[in-house]
C-alpha cells in the first residue's frame, strides 16, 4: 500500500486491499506489534499494510461480537485502522499496540451501542473450550449433530448471544476481550482504565451473571 493509496483511503473513508511484498512480510514477522508500528510513525506504509493484514480478521470479530452486523463491524474495523494511521506521528510504545489498538476499537463500539440503533440478525458464532481462568464453558460437543442436537445447540447459542448482549456494557467489553480476543487482565485493565484488581472482580461477576442465566445450557 502506497503512500498515495493511504492518503486517498483516508479521503474516501475505505481502506484499499491490503499486500505485502513477501521479503517485508519475513523482516515485519519477527518484529514486535510495537517495533513495527513504531516504522509506521516513521513513514513504512508497508509496515501499515502489515499490521491491516494481521490485525483485520481479529477486529472485525471484535466488533461483531460487539455489534452483531457485519457490515457495522466492517466499517468499525477499518475506521480503527483510519485512526491508527491518523495517529501514527504521536504513537508511543509505552504500552503493547495492541493495547492501543483495542482501547479504540473499543471506544468507537461503545460510541455506537450508544448513539446508534442497529439490528441484531441470526448469526453464527463460534463459541471457545473451557476457559481455565473462569471455568465457564460456552462450547458444545465436537461431531455432526442430529436434528434434536441441532435444535438445542441453536437455542444454546441463542441464549449465549442475549445474555452477552444484555451484560452491563464495561462486563460485556471486557468478557469479549477476555474469552474471544485472549487478552490478560493487565490489557483489558488499560483499555478500560482500571486497575487490574477491579478488572479481576468486573469479569469475575460477568462470569457469575452468564453461569446463572446459562445454567440450563452449560
Amino acid at each position: 500500500m502506497s503512500s498515495m493509496a493511504i492518503s486517498q483511503s483516508l479521503t474516501t473513508g475505505a481502506l484499499p486491499q491490503p499486500s505485502v511484498r513477501t521479503g517485508d512480510a519475513t523482516l515485519l514477522a519477527g518484529l514486535s506489534d510495537a517495533e513495527i508500528m513504531l516504522r509506521v510513525k516513521a513513514g513504512d506504509d508497508n509496515a501499515f499494510t502489515y499490521l491491516i493484514e494481521k490485525f483485520r480478521r481479529p477486529l472485525i470479530g471484535f466488533m461483531y461480537r460487539m455489534v452483531h452486523n457485519s457490515a457495522v463491524s466492517e466499517d468499525l474495523a477499518q475506521e480503527v485502522f483510519l485512526r491508527i494511521y491518523r495517529s501514527r506521528t504521536s504513537y508511543s510504545a509505552d504500552a503493547k499496540f495492541t493495547t492501543w489498538m483495542y482501547r479504540i476499537a473499543t471506544n468507537l463500539a461503545m460510541n455506537h451501542a450508544r448513539d446508534s440503533k442497529y439490528d441484531r440478525p441470526e448469526v453464527k458464532v463460534s463459541l471457545d473450550e473451557t476457559d481455565e481462568k473462569t471455568g465457564l464453558s460456552l462450547d458444545v460437543a465436537d461431531g455432526t449433530p442430529n436434528v434434536e442436537q441441532e435444535i438445542l445447540r441453536r437455542e444454546r447459542l441463542a441464549a449465549i448471544r442475549e445474555q452477552i448482549a444484555i451484560l452491563p456494557e464495561r462486563q460485556r467489553m471486557a468478557v469479549i476481550m477476555h474469552k474471544y480476543q485472549d487478552m490478560d487482565y493487565k490489557q483489558i485493565a488499560d483499555v478500560l482504565h482500571l486497575s487490574e484488581s477491579a478488572t479481576k472482580s468486573l469479569l469475575f461477576r460477568a462470569y457469575e451473571t452468564l453461569r446463572d442465566k446459562l445454567k440450563d445450557f452449560v
